[in-house]
C-alpha cells in the first residue's frame, strides 16, 4: 500500500477505546455493581446483541414520522432486525417467552453493551454499557420500588462516591397523567408535552424553554426550530404550576383529579417502606422528572451527581442521570397471552465512569507485574526459574521480551510501564546465588538490593 492509500486511524462519533487507568475503574465499577446485584438477590441474564425490530419497538425517537431514527435497525431476510437500545425491551420479550418457566417474583441483572443512533459528546455515548436490575412479577410496588432506591444508594457508595454526592429523585407517572387527563390534552399531544416536561432541567431549557415546547415551538441558540405541543393557555399555565411544587403535601392540595391522588399515595406508601431502612435522606421527590421513555407507568428515578463534571476542555457539561429507572405495567403485555408488571433501574456504567475519572477519590490496585530483566542470554533457562518462582507465588510477572535490549531500555520499559519492580540478575549473582531488585518507586541510588534467592519472594512482597 502506497502513502497515499494508508488509513487513517481513527472511530466514528459516540464510540471510544478505553485503556490504562480508565479501564480499571470501569472493571473495578463493575465488579461492585455486580456483586450488589446479587447481593439484593438477582440473577444474571444475557440477551443478543439484536432483536426482530417489531418484538422491541423503538421508545427514544422524538421524530413522529420515523418512529425507528434513533436505533440501528437492518434488513434480515424477510424481517428488520435492532441493536438492542436498552436491557429492558429485549427482558420484556424473554419474559414473555419464558414465563412458565420463571419463578412468580424474577430478579434479573443484565450487564451488556446497548446501541443508540443519537448525537453523542459530554459523556453521551452512541455504544455504551448498561447494568440493570429488574424485579418482574405481582409483587408489592412500594417494596419493590424501595428495594431498588436501596441498592442505587449502596452501590453508589461502595463504587467510593460519598453520600453527599448524589441524590436519588422518585416521582409516579401517574401524578402528572392524572393532570393532562384533567386539563383534557389530547393523547397524541400527551407525549410532546411530557418529553418538554423531561427537558425542564438540560441545558439551555429551563421553565422558559419548556414553555416554548409547550406552545407553538421552540428555537434553539443556533436557530434550529423544535415543533411544540401547542397547548391552550390555560393548559400551559396549569403545567408550569405544576413544575414549580416541591413538596408532596402541597402536591395533594392541588392536584385532586383520582389518578394524580393515585399516584401521590403510591409514592407516600414508598415513602413509609423506605423509612424502615437506612437509606431515606438520600431520596428526595421531584415532579418535575418523568422519563423520556414512553413505556413507564407509574413510579419512577432518576440519580444525579451533585458535583461539577467537565469536558475535555475544561466546559461544565450535563451528563444527565447516572441511574434511572422505572415500573412498566404494560411492557410485556405487549406480547401475547402475557400481563405482567415489572419495576427496574438501570445503571449508565460508561457516563458514571466518566464522572468518577474526574474526582480524586479512588484506590485502583492495579497490580502491575515485576519484571524479570534478561542480562545474558546464556541465562535465560535460569530467569525463567525465577519467572517461574514469582508466578507460583501469585506475584503477576513477566519476562522482557528481547534479549538484545540493554539493562538500560529494559528500564527504561519498565518506568513507561510504571512497574513497580525489577529483578535483576549477572554473572555475580547467579554465582551467588542472589538477586537483585530494584524498586523503580523508590529514591534513585538507593532503591537497588541484593539479597539471598531464597529471601526473593518475601521482599518483592514488600514492594508491590
Amino acid at each position: 500500500m502506497n502513502k497515499e492509500n494508508k488509513l487513517i486511524p481513527g472511530l466514528p462519533s459516540g464510540f471510544e477505546d478505553r485503556w490504562d487507568r480508565k479501564l480499571l475503574l470501569k472493571k473495578k465499577l463493575l465488579s461492585v455493581i455486580e456483586n450488589n446485584f446479587i447481593k439484593f438477590g438477582a440473577e444474571p441474564l444475557e440477551t443478543p446483541s439484536f432483536e426482530i425490530s417489531e418484538n422491541i419497538g423503538s421508545f427514544l425517537a422524538e421524530d413522529e414520522a420515523n418512529p425507528m431514527s434513533d436505533v440501528f435497525s437492518f434488513k434480515d431476510g424477510d424481517k428488520n432486525i435492532t441493536l438492542r437500545y436498552d436491557l429492558s425491551s429485549p427482558l420484556a420479550r424473554f419474559v414473555a417467552q419464558n414465563n412458565q418457566e420463571l419463578p412468580s417474583i424474577y430478579k434479573r441483572y443484565a450487564i451488556q453493551n446497548v446501541f443508540r443512533n443519537e448525537k453523542a459528546g459530554n459523556g453521551r455515548y452512541r455504544e455504551f454499557l448498561q447494568a440493570d436490575f429488574d424485579i418482574v412479577g405481582n409483587v408489592s410496588s412500594s417494596q419493590a420500588n424501595a428495594e431498588l432506591c436501596s441498592l442505587i444508594s449502596a452501590t453508589l457508595l461502595e463504587c467510593g462516591l460519598k453520600k453527599d454526592q448524589f441524590t436519588i429523585n422518585v416521582s409516579n407517572r401517574k401524578i402528572v397523567q392524572g393532570l393532562l387527563d384533567e386539563l383534557q390534552i389530547t393523547e397524541e399531544k400527551q407525549l410532546k408535552v411530557i418529553r418538554a416536561i423531561d427537558k425542564l432541567d438540560k441545558p439551555g431549557f429551563g421553565i422558559k424553554g419548556v414553555e416554548d415546547l409547550l406552545r407553538k415551538e421552540r428555537k434553539d441558540t443556533s436557530g434550529a426550530i423544535t415543533k411544540g405541543a401547542d397547548l391552550n393557555d390555560k393548559q400551559v399555565s396549569k403545567i408550569l404550576d405544576y413544575l414549580k411544587i416541591k413538596d408532596l403535601n402541597e402536591l395533594k392540595q392541588n392536584l385532586k383529579n383520582s389518578l394524580s391522588q393515585e399516584g401521590i399515595k403510591e409514592l407516600e406508601d414508598f415513602f413509609e417502606i423506605l423509612r424502615y431502612g437506612s437509606n431515606l435522606d438520600k431520596v428526595k421527590t421531584n415532579f418535575t422528572i418523568v422519563r423520556g421513555l414512553a413505556y413507564y407507568s407509574d413510579f419512577i428515578v432518576e440519580t444525579n451527581l451533585n458535583f461539577k463534571v467537565t469536558n475535555n476542555k475544561g466546559k461544565e457539561v450535563d451528563i444527565g442521570s447516572i441511574c434511572s429507572g422505572g415500573a412498566y405495567a404494560q411492557l410485556i403485555s405487549r406480547f401475547k397471552g402475557v400481563d405482567i408488571p415489572g419495576t427496574g433501574i438501570s445503571f449508565g456504567v460508561d457516563r458514571l465512569l466518566f464522572a468518577l475519572m474526574q474526582l480524586d477519590q479512588f484506590q485502583l490496585d492495579e497490580q502491575k507485574p515485576v519484571l524479570v530483566c534478561v542480562m545474558d542470554q546464556k541465562y535465560l533457562k535460569n530467569y525463567y526459574e525465577i519467572l517461574d518462582l514469582l508466578r507460583q507465588n501469585n506475584i503477576n510477572s513477566e519476562i522482557f521480551l528481547d534479549t538484545k535490549k540493554n539493562l538500560g531500555k529494559q528500564l527504561t520499559y519498565a518506568n513507561k510501564r510504571q512497574l513497580p519492580v525489577a529483578v535483576i540478575c549477572g554473572e555475580n549473582e547467579f554465582k551467588d546465588n542472589t538477586v537483585t531488585i530494584k524498586n523503580l518507586k523508590g529514591v534513585k541510588g538507593e532503591n537497588n538490593k541484593t539479597i539471598p534467592k531464597k529471601e526473593l519472594i518475601n521482599e518483592v512482597k514488600k514492594l508491590i
